[in-house]
C-alpha cells in the first residue's frame, strides 16, 4: 500500500511539472523575448544571420521557435519589404551559411528580396567563414553574390567547385538481413522505392537526379553571374578550377574583400553614419511584424509547410520538432480565406515533399471551392510542392515556383516490409492471424503478399495513379497522355516545369501577390490588405492545444510568469523536448503500417 501511495504521488508530481511548471517556463521565455523588443535607432545595420537554417514558414504556434533559428523564408522576405521603407534601417549584414543552410529556392527568394532592398538605395554586405564543398552551397554562394559586396575571413576557403547529393541504399543490406522490401510503384522515376530495394542508382534515378541537379546548378551560377558582372561560363570555369584560399578567391573576383565579420561589421556601422547600431534580425521582425497593408480589398495569404497528413494538427510537437500539413487544418483555412468577404484572391503558399492522397484531395476541394466561389487561387511554392505537394496546387489558376523548387513527382508508391525472417535470424518468431477476406491480412508484416493481395494493391496503387493524372490534367489543361508522359514520378525543378506546362511563372511570394491582384482585377494603384490564414496562435491559445489547459488558466499562467526572467529557460525548454522526442520515438515506430 505504500508503495502504492509513493506511486500516486510520484503521477501527481509528473503531472504537475507538466501542466504547470512546463507551460511556466515557456511563457518566461515568450515575456523575455517580448520584452526584449527596443526601438530601431536612427541608423541602424540590420544583421541576417543564415546559419541557424530556416523554414518556409513562419509557425502558427508560438513556441515552436525552439525548434531552430526562429525564423522562415516568408518573414525574411516580409521584413527586408519592410526594411527598404524604413528610414532608419541604413545598411543589411548578412552573415552566410558555410554548407547550405539555405535551400536552393529559399535562396532565390532571399537573393530577390535582397536585390529589392538594394534597388531602394541601401548597400548590403554580406559575410562568410568559408564555402564548404557539400550540400547546397553554391546556393549559398549566389546569395551572397547578391550582395553589393561580399566578405571573406582570411582564413577560410572557397571549396564551391559544383553540386553533389548522396543517397543510400539498404538493398544489399535488406538482402543479408533478412528483410523483404515489397513495393509498387508508378512509374520508374518514383525513386523514393530505391533506397529499401537496390544497391545503387537505376538509370531512370539516376537521369532524373542529375537532371534536377543539374538545373539547381546552372541556375545558381547563372544569377551570381549575373550579380557578379560576369558571364555564366567564365564564373563557371573559375568555380570548378577551384578549391581556392579566400586570397585566391579575391583574385579572381569571386569576392570582393578579406576580413573579419568584426571589421565587415564595422564598415556596415560607416556606411550607416554616425551612432549607428547592429540590430538582430529577429528582434526587428518581432518588432515590426507582418506586413498587414491596408485598403477594402484583401489578399489572404494561406501557408502549408511539411509533409500532408489528415487529421488536426493536435498530434503535432508542441516544440516545433518538425512541420507537417494536416488536411482538416488547411482546408479549414481556405475555407475561412473563402467566407471572409474582404479577400478577393488567395495566395496559397505550398512547401511539401507529399504525403496522404486522401489528405491531399481533402485539401484540393477546398481550392475548388474557392475558385467556384469566384475567388482565383494563386500558387506560391517553397522549397518543394512535389506528389502530393502538386496534387494540392494542380488546380489552381496560376502557380508561381521558384527556378530551383523540387515539383511535380506526379506518381505514387507503397508497400510494406516483411520482418518475419529478420526477426527469426535473433530468436524472435512472428506469426500472423487474421478473420475476414483474404487482403484483411495484406499488410501484415510477418508474410509477403500473395499472388492476389498483390494484383488488388497493384489495382489500388494504378488508380490513385490516374486520379493524380486527371487532376493534372485538369488543372493545367494538359491531355491525360501528356502528363502520362512528363509524369511518371519523376521530379522536376521549377525551370523545367515551366517548360513542360507544369508550372506558369518562375518566382515567389511577391510575383504570386502580383498575379492574384491582377486576377482579382485590383488596380495596381489601389492599397490592399494582407490576411493570413491560419490565424497566428496566441500564447494562451497554444497553451490549451499542448497541455490541455483552458485558456484562463493560461492567463494566470502568463500573469505568474511576468515575475521571472530566466536566460536558462529555453535551454530547459530543449531538454523538454529532446525528452518528448525520446518518448514518443517508440510509438511511432510500432505504428507504422509494415
Amino acid at each position: 500500500m505504500k508503495q502504492f501511495f509513493l506511486t500516486v504521488a510520484g503521477v501527481f508530481a509528473g503531472l504537475f511539472l507538466f501542466l504547470v511548471v512546463v507551460p511556466f517556463v515557456l511563457i518566461v521565455v515568450a515575456i523575455s523575448s517580448a520584452s526584449s523588443k527596443e526601438p530601431t535607432p536612427s541608423h541602424a545595420v540590420l544583421e541576417l544571420d543564415l546559419r541557424e537554417g530556416l523554414t518556409d514558414q513562419t509557425p502558427t504556434n508560438p513556441f515552436a521557435v525552439f525548434g531552430g533559428s526562429g525564423l522562415s523564408t516568408l518573414q525574411v522576405v516580409d521584413t527586408l519589404a519592410q526594411a527598404e521603407d524604413d528610414s532608419r534601417v541604413k545598411v543589411l549584414l548578412i552573415r552566410l551559411p558555410e554548407a547550405g543552410g539555405v535551400t536552393p529556392a529559399a535562396a532565390d527568394e532571399i537573393r530577390q528580396a535582397v536585390r529589392r532592398f538594394r534597388a531602394s538605395g541601401k548597400p548590403v554586405i554580406a559575410h562568410s567563414q568559408g564555402f564548404q564543398p557539400i550540400g547546397t552551397s553554391i546556393s549559398a554562394y549566389m546569395l551572397g553574390a547578391s550582395a553589393s559586396e561580399l566578405w571573406m575571413q582570411n582564413t577560410a576557403s572557397f571549396q564551391v567547385a559544383g553540386f553533389s547529393a548522396d543517397s543510400i541504399f539498404l538493398g544489399r543490406a535488406f538482402e543479408k538481413y533478412g528483410v523483404n522490401a515489397q513495393f509498387e510503384q508508378r512509374y520508374e522515376y518514383k525513386n523514393a522505392v530505391n533506397e529499401f530495394t537496390e544497391s545503387d542508382f537505376t538509370p531512370a534515378h539516376r537521369e532524373a537526379m542529375s537532371a534536377w541537379m543539374g538545373s539547381i546548378y546552372a541556375s545558381a551560377i547563372a544569377n551570381a553571374a549575373q550579380d557578379r558582372r560576369l558571364t555564366p561560363q567564365a564564373l563557371r570555369a573559375t568555380i570548378e578550377a577551384g578549391p581556392y584560399s579566400s586570397a585566391q578567391a579575391l583574385q579572381r573576383r569571386l569576392i570582393d574583400k578579406v576580413g573579419q565579420v568584426e571589421e565587415a561589421e564595422a564598415e556596415a556601422g560607416r556606411r550607416a553614419g554616425r551612432g549607428a547600431e547592429i540590430i538582430e534580425f529577429g528582434d526587428y521582425a518581432s518588432a515590426k511584424g507582418e506586413r498587414s497593408g491596408s485598403g477594402r480589398n484583401a489578399i489572404a495569404i494561406v501557408g502549408g509547410e511539411g509533409a500532408i497528413m489528415t487529421g488536426t494538427g493536435g498530434g503535432a510537437d508542441p516544440f516545433g520538432g518538425g512541420s507537417n500539413i494536416r488536411s482538416d487544418d488547411l482546408a479549414e483555412a481556405l475555407y475561412d480565406a473563402v467566407e471572409d468577404r474582404a479577400v478577393k484572391a488567395i495566395v496559397f503558399r505550398v512547401s511539401s515533399p507529399g504525403g496522404s492522397p486522401e489528405a491531399s484531395e481533402q485539401i484540393l476541394a477546398a481550392v475548388r471551392a474557392a475558385k467556384a466561389a469566384g475567388k482565383p487561387v494563386v500558387v506560391s511554392m517553397g522549397d518543394y510542392a512535389a506528389s502530393g505537394g502538386y496534387w494540392i496546387s494542380s488546380e489552381a489558376n496560376w502557380i508561381v515556383a521558384q527556378p530551383t523548387t523540387l515539383t511535380g513527382s506526379i506518381g505514387v508508391f507503397g508497400g510494406k516490409f516483411v520482418l518475419a525472417d529478420a526477426l527469426g535470424r535473433f530468436g524472435v518468431d512472428m506469426r500472423h492471424l487474421s478473420v475476414g477476406g483474404d487482403y484483411a491480412g495484406a499488410f501484415s508484416p510477418s508474410e509477403p503478399f500473395t499472388a492476389e493481395q498483390r494484383a488488388a494493391f497493384a489495382a489500388s496503387i494504378d488508380r490513385t495513379y490516374e486520379e493524380f493524372i486527371t487532376r493534372v490534367s485538369t488543372g493545367r489543361r494538359l491531355p491525360p497522355a501528356r502528363v502520362r508522359e512528363i509524369a511518371r514520378g519523376r521530379v522536376w525543378t521549377g525551370a523545367q516545369a515551366r517548360e513542360l506546362g507544369l508550372v506558369d511563372q518562375l518566382g515567389g511570394l511577391e510575383e504570386a501577390i502580383g498575379k492574384a491582384r491582377q486576377l482579382a482585377r485590383i488596380p495596381d494603384e489601389e492599397s490592399v490588405r494582407f490576411k493570413r490564414f491560419p490565424t497566428p496562435e496566441s500564447p494562451f491559445e497554444a497553451l490549451s492545444e499542448m497541455f490541455g489547459v483552458s485558456g484562463e488558466a493560461a492567463r494566470v499562467l502568463v500573469g505568474i510568469g511576468g515575475v521571472m526572467n530566466d536566460p536558462a529557460a529555453e535551454a530547459a525548454v530543449r531538454r523538454i523536448r529532446t525528452e518528448r522526442a525520446r518518448a514518443s520515438g517508440a510509438s511511432v515506430l510500432a505504428d507504422q503500417p509494415y
